[in-house]
């Protein structure tokens, strides 16, 4: 699944006794301005489950932020539901829509509203053998099934179709819970748990930013895991930038999508860079400099993790080209968690990814230049309280 703002007012400082990110990169000179408190780092395993991990830790730090206290959440209760909607969905297009293992944040808000959330203890969605999870195979047999009511060449649907559907969900991520337990408490139902949360679906929106669209008002969002078509609220780049960073400034996390296929992004040294240099781009008088450099002396011109390098200025129109040109494509999910600035005074977005804490130097967080924000960020979804007011008035959102 698969980006200038103004950086907002008073830092608001918030001391995690959580799982942080680490900050290795003395040679960056890192200095976190917001840290919001968070839950730990969990790893979505093999599949291609990252938007409901990515909301579920939004959805765990909203509860935290709102005085709820700590709480491990079911991804796979939020996976299980929207697989039944995106099955259902699949069908009544005759297949020609999406269908697979990804989705979008709003996926995990739309099971909430419809049927609620319960802890991990409740759900863990392990029936098929192993201790972690592994979906491509039960991907694959759900499709499988879909296709087969699809292509019926009797020319008559069986009306028990979608129950042996959900009899496939079953067996792999076992019977969907009917009761909570947590804490000592007992809920006789998902929804009465839900509701003690005091969390509620509808204070919660999602932006993005492209000019095919127009600003200001609520558009769908053509990529391929907004299977349900859901709205965003589109906004002009420098608008957008300035959400975020005033939600984060003002201690509300924001649940990240965009693209993670580009080079300057690398999970394994905790960074996501745009540089101004890049290899295929040379010709010329600069090719010729180029090849004249030491292998040291290119590194720090393109895609250096060790130290920072210039970036590009992104504005709207090349933000756009990349869109339309698939450069920019919505990969992958994490969730924003701070600010930061480098030893140049250039902005960073802390990033938690769901990729386990032990995946890279960073206890499984990175930093997120502006740069490649401004570039790169498909979407976000945030609490409508984290709009600054003047853009909250332009959208008609009270």
């Amino acid at each position: 699944m698969k980006r200038t703002a103004i950086f907002c007012g008073i830092a608001l400082l918030c001391s995690s006794v959580f799982a942080q990110a680490k900050n290795p990169y003395k040679e960056f000179g890192f200095k976190d301005k917001v840290n919001i408190k968070t839950t730990p780092v969990k790893d979505q395993e093999r599949t291609g489950t990252c938007w409901s991990f990515a909301a579920t830790s939004f959805i765990e730090t909203e509860l935290l932020r709102m005085g709820y206290g700590q709480v491990d959440l079911s991804e796979m209760y939020f996976v299980r539901h929207a697989y039944e909607h995106k099955g259902l969905r699949y069908f009544r297009f005759h297949g020609k829509v999406n269908f697979g293992e990804g989705g979008q944040a709003h996926d995990v808000i739309n099971v909430i509203k419809e049927f609620g959330m319960v802890p991990e203890k409740t759900y863990r969605a392990l029936n098929y053998g192993t201790d972690s999870h592994i979906h491509a195979e039960m991907a694959a047999s759900l499709k499988g099934i879909l296709d087969a009511v699809i292509k019926n060449k009797n020319r008559k649907v069986t009306p028990v179709w979608f129950a042996s559907y959900k009899a496939m969900l079953d067996t792999y991520l076992g019977k969907e819970p009917t009761k909570v337990e947590i804490d000592g408490k007992s809920y006789s139902s998902v929804k009465e748990f839900s509701a003690s949360t005091k969390f509620n679906p509808d204070d919660y929106i999602e932006i993005t930013s492209y000019s095919h669209h127009p600003y200001y008002s609520k558009v769908v969002l053509e990529i391929p895991d907004n299977w349900s078509h859901d709205l965003y609220y589109n906004l002009p780049l420098d608008d957008m930038m300035e959400v975020m960073d005033y939600a984060l400034a003002n201690g509300y996390s924001v649940c990240w999508d965009g693209d993670v296929s580009e080079k300057g992004f690398s999970h394994r040294n905790g960074l996501m860079i745009n540089p101004e240099m890049k290899i295929a781009e040379i010709s010329g008088s600069e090719r010729l400099k180029w090849e004249k450099m030491s292998a040291d002396e290119r590194k720090k011109q393109m895609y250096n993790f060790t130290e920072p390098v210039p970036e590009v200025k992104v504005d709207q129109n090349s933000r756009q080209v990349a869109y339309n040109n698939y450069k920019a494509t919505d990969d992958h999910l994490m969730h924003a968690v701070g600010l930061a600035k480098d030893k140049n005074g250039t902005k960073y977005y802390l990033i938690k990814n769901s990729w386990n804490s032990d995946s890279n130097g960073m206890g499984g967080y990175l930093y997120m230049s502006e740069s490649y924000a401004r570039m790169n960020t498909v979407a976000f979804m945030i609490h409508k309280d984290a709009l600054p007011k003047k853009i909250a008035k332009k959208l008609g959102i009270k």
